[in-house]
């Protein structure tokens, strides 16, 4: 008798490979038997009409602080994400001595907008080297399995100490001790190193990342690292304009190392066709044998704005920033001083502060601004933007803007499409994730809590390309569900997962795929301290599975602890190595 057996369902297995209905057995956590099964199950799975696939396996995640108390990295395990890879960016919590935690936490907070506050009550401190964070998540119970990479940013502190680590270039013998540390990492079972050159990663005090202006000799040294231990990916999140340039350095690693080197692939406004030409680089890599490769995001890159959210319209004018110095830090206190008569007349009377450029952008571009309603609002017409409906109707944009922010009861939001949208449409995505060079990544689950949603991607890319899309050409589900199974996890050497083969781990997605949908995002203040967050559910996913257990069941965690830390590159099943 089989742990479980799933009938009648359209797999697709994660290769590629076109559909096919049958069943599934899963013993020991293993794919036992895939097509007719004649067992039967201690439990039984009906599947008939639905879609029966791997679990996802997420690349790009930041849950290094919220995996020490979240065992289903919400909301990344509500979208059957059965693996997550954190780490990414350079940032994250480990190695750190005691007197540093609260600098890495100012890091984390200001790079990947996480409220320190939240990671302050949570985090459990156990550790000071990277293979002693390994051991402290090992000990905790977790329903999805993670992977983690070393953050050059907590690696620069730890070797250089805090103010040099942000202001100064390393020398050799500091070099060398970062390349110690990050062998030590990997062989006890870190996935990569990771790094930012970004200089849009600022710390809680404005200073950039440590590690932003590092010199390619201490970039070098580190990898020699990966060189030495054949282990690890090499993973960069570069400053857009740069990235062509930085491809220079990218592919030496490469060359030198034999290892993969993976950096954030997106169209931009200010260079519209660049990743165009990044996908020509990737090309050449491709012809001289070097593994450089691009992540890109399942859609636009998104700011979801509204009144409790990091980002909107009527962030830097004056009535609103008064609610700060008034004291009025809830949202309950501030809506109702919004909802005050007069208050709206007030704010649309004002000019904003000046701000940073970068804020300045995305605070004013009204023809960037549509409205979030539901859960499908991800390829707007330009006709349906703020400064659009503005002119239609005769109104001001920030008129327009404050009503949309003040529906249902004042928790509206406003959708803006930071990247890959420039061409007011999802073509550039469709061009980057049709190209053989690039990975779907940069969901950034657990990060950007007031400002991006974007945890969902894994449920956007199948509901959205492969069945709701009307504005352009889509890809077929076998394509989308190899997308984000098999590749991924190859891409990290997790060669025992990805796929519904017999062997490999049961890491499964029962998929109601007709009635699949994301929900509209909302706020939550759910995090350790009442910290904030945006989150998005989603419909649809009737069964997740991970290593053979169901954890998931009509959308509701079923608090089965089946998933864990992973360490290190994982090999293929002896059955289907043999093959």
């Amino acid at each position: 008798m089989y742990d479980l057996v799933i009938r009648g369902g359209t797999i697709v297995d994660g290769s590629g490979d076109d559909r096919f209905v049958g069943d599934v057995a899963i013993m020991d956590g293993r794919i036992a038997a895939i097509g007719k099964v004649e067992g039967t199950g201690a439990r039984e799975l009906d599947a008939t009409g639905q879609l029966v696939t791997p679990g996802w396996v997420d690349m790009h995640t930041h849950y290094d602080g919220q995996v020490t108390w979240d065992p289903y990295l919400t909301p990344s395990g509500w979208h059957g994400v059965t693996t997550a890879v954190m780490g990414n960016c350079g940032v994250g919590f480990a190695p750190c001595r005691a007197e540093d935690r609260e600098w890495l936490i100012q890091t984390m907070e200001g790079v990947e907008d996480i409220p320190g506050t939240a990671l302050t009550e949570g985090i459990d401190w156990d550790w000071e080297t990277f293979p002693e964070y390994l051991d402290a998540l090992e000990r905790k119970p977790h329903a999805i399995d993670f992977a983690a990479q070393v953050p050059h940013s907590a690696l620069r502190a730890y070797v250089m100490g805090e103010k040099a680590s942000e202001q100064n270039d390393a020398n050799p013998e500091e070099i060398a001790r970062m390349k110690d540390l990050v062998a030590e990492a990997l062989n006890a079972g870190a996935v990569g190193f990771s790094t930012s050159r970004t200089p849009l990663h600022k710390t809680a005090r404005g200073v950039e990342v440590a590690g932003t202006r590092a010199q390619t000799d201490e970039l070098f040294g580190i990898a020699q690292a990966l060189r030495e231990t054949a282990k690890g990916v090499f993973e960069c999140a570069s400053e857009h304009l740069r990235v062509v340039d930085e491809t220079v350095w990218m592919k030496q690693i490469a060359r030198e190392t034999g290892r993969p080197v993976v950096f954030n692939l997106s169209q931009i406004d200010e260079d519209p066709t660049l990743y165009a030409r990044l996908l020509k680089v990737l090309e050449e890599c491709e012809a001289e044998g070097l593994p450089v490769y691009g992540q890109s995001a399942g859609r636009a890159i998104g700011i979801c704005m509204s009144w409790q959210g990091t980002a909107h319209p009527f962030a830097a004018y004056p009535s609103w920033l008064q609610m700060m110095a008034d004291g009025l830090y809830t949202w309950e206190q501030k809506r109702e001083r919004i909802m005050s008569p007069g208050f709206k007349e007030q704010l649309l009377s004002e000019k904003p502060f000046g701000v940073w450029d970068f804020a300045e952008m995305v605070t004013k571009s009204f023809d960037k601004m549509f409205p979030l309603r539901d859960g499908n609002s991800y390829e707007p017409e330009a006709n349906e933007s703020i400064a659009a409906v503005a002119e239609r109707e005769g109104r001001t944009p920030q008129e327009v803007a404050f009503d949309w922010l003040m529906e249902a009861d004042g928790n509206g939001m406003i959708y803006f499409p930071l990247f890959n949208y420039s061409g007011n449409g999802l073509d550039a995505s469709y061009e980057l994730h049709s190209h053989e060079r690039t990975f779907m990544g940069l969901s950034d689950g657990g990060a950007h809590c007031g400002a991006i949603c974007d945890a969902g991607m894994p449920t956007f890319m199948l509901s959205f390309w492969t069945r709701d899309r009307t504005r352009g050409p889509t890809f077929s589900v076998e394509y989308i569900v190899k997308r984000q199974t098999s590749e991924t996890a190859d891409f990290y050497g997790l060669h025992d997962r990805g796929l519904l083969k017999v062997g490999y781990l049961a890491d499964v997605n029962v998929i109601d795929y007709d009635n699949l949908a994301l929900q509209r995002p909302e706020v939550a203040y759910d995090l350790p301290a009442g910290g904030r967050r945006l989150l998005q559910k989603a419909i649809g996913y009737s069964f997740t599975i991970k290593s053979g257990q169901i954890i998931i069941e009509d959308g509701q965690p079923t608090n089965v602890m089946a998933g864990g830390l992973v360490r290190g590159m994982q090999p293929a099943p002896v059955a289907a190595a043999a093959k």
